[in-house]
């Protein structure tokens, strides 16, 4: 009996998770309507699609600093990366100083709409609010490109 819950368990989540990997496409207008107000430089749809790959290539070499506690010890300590913020966390004061940080040391930040997607995309079933990516030769092309995005956003003033 255990078994069969468990192969139902697999072939069901399989299907959720196709189901919803094609959902975070098309509501990714849905995830806008519920970030923070201080949620800016926002990655566009296609930025945050690069930032999810290159945190997934990042988080295979184990080359990534996730949690806020981890991110903000190593952001004193002087490393540099590309750090993702997540948008939609509650309540603000848990994060609201690590923009300030990155600004300080010259570190490219984004928000991206989901902490659920960004602690999937980091091989967690655990949502995460911040990441730091950091760069490493496995792959260098698409850090590359992301950090040329990332830079080019706007700062808030």
């Amino acid at each position: 009996m255990t078994k069969v819950k468990k192969e139902k368990v697999s072939a069901d989540g399989e299907e959720p998770a196709a189901v919803e990997a094609g959902g975070t496409e098309r509501s990714y207008t849905e995830l806008i309507a519920h970030l923070n107000p201080i949620a800016q430089p926002l990655a566009s749809r296609k930025l945050s699609k690069k930032l999810y790959k290159c945190v997934k290539k990042a988080a295979k070499v184990k080359n990534i600093r996730r949690g806020v506690k981890e991110v903000q010890k190593f952001i004193n300590k002087g490393e540099k990366g590309i750090v993702v913020l997540a948008g939609d966390t509650l309540p603000i004061d848990v994060y609201c100083h690590l923009p300030v940080m990155c600004e300080d040391r010259n570190l490219p930040y984004a928000y991206i709409p989901s902490k659920v997607d960004l602690g999937s995309s980091a091989g967690s079933k655990r949502p995460t609010c911040v990441i730091l990516i950091k760069p490493h030769e496995d792959y260098q092309d698409a850090y590359n490109e992301c950090l040329d995005e990332v830079s080019n956003l706007p700062k808030p003033l």
